[in-house]
């Protein structure tokens, strides 16, 4: 027969006053934990990231948004399109001494990785780096001072994104040990360019706001920029020209002047790598500060020397890899209404986004283009397609129409495209004529890209994501004099132009040319 153990033979009294040590026992515990409570609550280590404003590089998708790495729910998770680098970044609200950052990755993890500390969100301070992340959970010591704290990835741990359960800083507000009551107000950009989800909603405003004329590339009076120079008083026209049909266009020949450059000047102004990568054209200068006098000091990849515009898109991938462009591109100015008489050049810093980055509408994107996706003799996709003949010759293309009606206000809107307009179809003699809202006709570009990839296409996708999200960006910085020249020469004449304002088809001996044989306005 087995003995009983020890504490079976413990009379009544050991038993009393084991209950009473474990009361007095809890009751310290208790007693410590209140006080812990209170030493925690002006502890200098603070979260300080949960809830705040966080913008990311991109995002897989809009179940993955920036914001469900700052939540609290372990739950949810941010995850970056798949691509080098990607960030995402927290706007703490105020400066504060950081002390502290935890990582809580999903699989998809950053194997190289810098943590970065800003007061800017322009120049960035390296508190911790390294080039051997394991992911899972990891906890970084680090000591500095900043208002933006930003996870940088170089290197991911396989063939996905970056993907983070939650991003934590701890710390407390610098010079205090307590934050303000009230953070300063972020303003996040509203965005049908990019696939980076900030939290901060843009202004709710629904009219246009009159301010103190903008012409830097910044957001002026939540998002609109007024024109130095409005066109007023004037009425969308309804005449019938004289040269009904033909061509009434010419062609701005540009090259690849930038590529895999996660800047957006428009979308995410002076911040720079907000964007997802772009791949750009015409201004060799543009970037994340860009500003029309910065873009007038710089050069040009298209013929005209006098189109210093910028023009970009969303880099395509085959894979990891990048595909650019080769040689010169063609964005065609078009007529986009019936009377092209009434056709004029766009004011100087008119800039604006055709399509979104966000669509998974693919008959509106397949109604904005000419022929939707190409290849070889495969027209109308509303996708890329999954395989394209491997001949040599054969490209992807693209052909995607941009809105001609501009709203003679402002350069810009808060969405980046309230100011711009489609025009609309009367059904009458006057056939397609600019809406009321939008009355001044303005060129239509068009976009007409070709890119050399072909045979299996299951793996090439834009840096925003399917096909339908294909978009394009435009800042005006035509030389005045000689975009006028070749409107008037070109669209105005009724003639189909090149580059240099040339249209072989002409009878009139000699043909006229706008530009000279350098491509400059005589």
């Amino acid at each position: 027969m087995r003995s009983r153990p020890p504490s079976a033979h413990r009379s009544s009294r050991s038993r009393r006053l084991t209950k009473a040590g474990i009361g007095l026992a809890l009751a310290g515990l208790v007693g410590w934990f209140a006080v812990g409570q209170l030493h925690l609550a002006g502890a200098e280590e603070t979260v300080l990231s949960q809830g705040k404003p966080v913008l990311a590089s991109s995002s897989e998708g809009r179940a993955f948004p920036a914001e469900a790495a700052v939540d609290g729910d372990t739950k949810t998770r941010w995850s970056s399109t798949f691509s080098d680098p990607q960030w995402l970044q927290v706007d703490l609200g105020a400066p504060a001494a950081v002390e502290k950052i935890v990582l809580n990755w999903e699989r998809a993890s950053a194997k190289a990785y810098e943590l970065q500390l800003s007061n800017d969100a322009k120049t960035w301070t390296t508190v911790y780096k390294t080039a051997t992340g394991p992911g899972g959970n990891e906890t970084h010591s680090v000591s500095g001072t900043g208002r933006f704290v930003r996870m940088y990835g170089t290197v991911r741990s396989g063939g996905y994104g970056y993907s983070l359960f939650e991003f934590q800083v701890f710390g407390k507000a610098a010079g205090s040990g307590t934050q303000p009551s009230t953070a300063p107000t972020t303003t996040a950009p509203n965005d049908p360019s990019s696939s980076a989800s900030p939290t901060t909603k843009p202004s709710t405003s629904t009219s246009p706001t009159t301010g103190t004329p903008d012409n830097s590339g910044g957001n002026n009076q939540a998002g609109w920029i007024m024109a130095p120079n409005p066109v007023t008083n004037v009425k969308p026209s309804r005449a019938v020209p004289p040269n009904k049909g033909g061509f009434h266009e010419f062609q701005a020949n540009c090259s690849v002047s930038r590529t895999n450059l996660g800047d957006d000047p428009i979308v995410f102004p002076k911040l720079p790598g907000a964007a997802h990568m772009h791949t750009f054209m015409g201004n060799t200068t543009t970037n994340a500060n860009s500003t029309i006098e910065s873009l007038s000091k710089g050069q040009t990849t298209c013929k005209a020397k006098g189109d210093l515009s910028a023009y970009w898109m969303p880099t395509l991938y085959n894979g990891d890899t990048a595909v650019n462009p080769e040689g010169l591109q063609t964005i065609y100015y078009k007529s986009g209404v019936y009377d092209y008489r009434s056709v004029r050049p766009f004011p100087k810093g008119l800039r604006f986004v055709v399509g979104n980055a966000k669509n998974t509408d693919a008959n509106k994107f397949l109604a904005a283009t000419e022929e939707g996706f190409e290849c070889g003799d495969s027209y109308k996709n509303k996708n890329i397609p999954l395989t394209c003949p491997t001949e040599r010759s054969v490209k992807l293309n693209i052909r995607y129409q941009a809105p001609s009606c501009w709203d003679g206000l402002h350069l810009d809107s808060p969405d980046h495209q309230s100011h711009m307009a489609y025009p609309i179809d009367t059904h009458s003699a006057s056939g397609v004529v600019c809406p009321d809202s939008h009355p001044v006709a303005v060129p239509k570009l068009e976009f007409k890209m070709a890119w050399p990839v072909n045979g299996d296409m299951s793996k090439v996708k834009f840096s925003s994501g399917a096909g339908p999200t294909f978009h394009y960006d435009f800042i005006n910085n035509w030389d005045d004099r000689t975009l006028a020249a070749m409107i008037n020469g070109c669209i105005v004449a009724a003639r189909q132009c090149d580059p240099q304002g040339h249209d072989g088809r002409d009878d009139q001996q000699p043909a006229p040319y706008v530009l000279n044989k350098d491509y400059l306005l005589p």
